[in-house]
């Protein structure tokens, strides 16, 4: 099979864990081995990855130069390039005899998206309650619950189209395994007079590597992170984990917003359009995910 893995920002850099590239590069490495699987069990394999922890770390770093700060789509492709980096090494040192390369990918939205009135993409470190609201109110952010911590949050547009596809189709064709869409892309919008600008925002993961195994003819999108499937009712005692359950049964809307409910949405759109399946579930269990063995998988039937 042709299969999109996306892996999230927090299965690179668990909750609670020091954002330090030491921990980060223990994180990718495990990822790698665990995609590395995949492909030795005969899969082709493209790769998407988040960036939320990381680019709200260089959006601070940025802020605290004397000089005006970066915007986030620069901040975006950074952050792709760095995380990319280390998870094209990894893999390439889990399949020496593969070839890997990270592509920056540009992804076009709707400047007139309602997103950028109502932001919702939690990015950056957690913060204690009172903590994010002082930080708010001194920087101009928003801030919203992320679990039982705050976070600051970004406008996140709806992505239209991924505008290197073609470029990875050619690299699939070659057998290699890229490594694109990172942090859901970069953000960009058409101008009136032809070609393109970036846009201050971070488009989801999950919803971007849909319409990236849309583009590409996958015929699997797995959605890789650091819960073991889909629950009904998370974090109550009556919570339900999800086994193999059809698009019908399933709406986004009962999901967080900041952080399941992308990954419902991307996988119940990629099965409608395509009839291929989605998997969802921990980044350890990649290979079983793919075996019907473990995680959540949505199917046609």
């Amino acid at each position: 099979m042709r299969i999109v893995a996306a892996l999230g920002g927090n299965a690179i850099l668990r909750r609670g864990e020091p954002m330090t590239g030491e921990t980060q590069r223990a994180n990718i490495r495990t990822a790698a081995q665990g995609l590395a699987q995949l492909v030795t069990a005969g899969h082709s394999l493209v790769v998407t990855h988040g960036n939320g922890p990381q680019v709200g770390l260089l959006a601070l770093q940025s802020a605290a130069t004397p000089q005006s700060p970066f915007p986030l789509d620069v901040l975006d492709a950074e952050s792709a390039g760095m995380i990319g980096y280390v998870l094209q090494q990894e893999l390439g040192n889990a399949l020496p005899d593969r070839l890997v390369t990270t592509l920056l990918t540009q992804v076009r939205v709707d400047p007139a998206d309602p997103a950028f009135g109502h932001p919702t993409k939690p990015i950056g470190p957690v913060y204690e309650q009172a903590e994010a609201q002082a930080l708010a109110a001194a920087r101009g952010w928003q801030v919203a619950p992320d679990g039982d911590k705050w976070r600051r949050v970004v406008a996140s547009p709806a992505p239209l189209a991924i505008l290197e596809a073609e470029v990875l189709k050619i690299l699939v064709g070659q057998g290699v395994i890229p490594i694109c869409a990172g942090g859901g892309g970069i953000p960009v919008v058409s101008l009136p007079q032809g070609g393109m600008t970036g846009v201050e925002a971070v488009i989801d993961k999950d919803l971007a590597s849909s319409l990236l195994a849309r583009q590409i003819g996958a015929d699997m999108l797995l959605m890789l992170t650091d819960v073991a499937a889909v629950y009904r009712g998370f974090g109550t005692p009556g919570a339900e984990a999800l086994g193999q359950v059809h698009p019908d049964d399933l709406s986004p809307a009962d999901f967080p917003a900041g952080s399941m409910g992308p990954k419902v949405r991307a996988g119940v759109e990629f099965v409608r359009a395509t009839g291929g399946q989605a998997g969802i579930g921990r980044l350890e269990d990649a290979a079983a995910i793919v075996a019907g063995q473990a995680g959540t998988r949505i199917v046609p039937a």
